[in-house]
């Protein structure tokens, strides 16, 4: 069951859409977006985002993939490969 790379986007723009503090940067998502940088998004609310991740999409991240997940392009990186696996 092969996931669309845009579905994924668009799941990750409705998970991270509540935290966003850069509202005009948050209309221009796309894989180069930094969630911190970009969106403004506190780095605890990170934390959140990403077990919301694991919950929408039913897969484990474990802390190294989290330290990597500040960008929507490494999150699609390491969604995909868990979804994949």
């Amino acid at each position: 069951m092969g996931v669309d790379k845009n579905d994924i986007i668009a799941k990750l723009k409705s998970i991270v859409k509540p935290y966003v503090n850069n509202l005009e940067s948050f209309e221009q998502l796309n894989e180069g977006t930094e969630f911190i940088k970009d969106l403004d998004i506190n780095s605890a609310n990170l934390v959140d985002i990403i077990l919301d991740v694991e919950d929408e999409f039913d897969i484990r991240i474990e802390n190294k993939e989290m330290e990597k997940m500040l960008s929507v392009g490494a999150s699609l990186k390491i969604i995909e490969s868990k979804l994949a696996s």
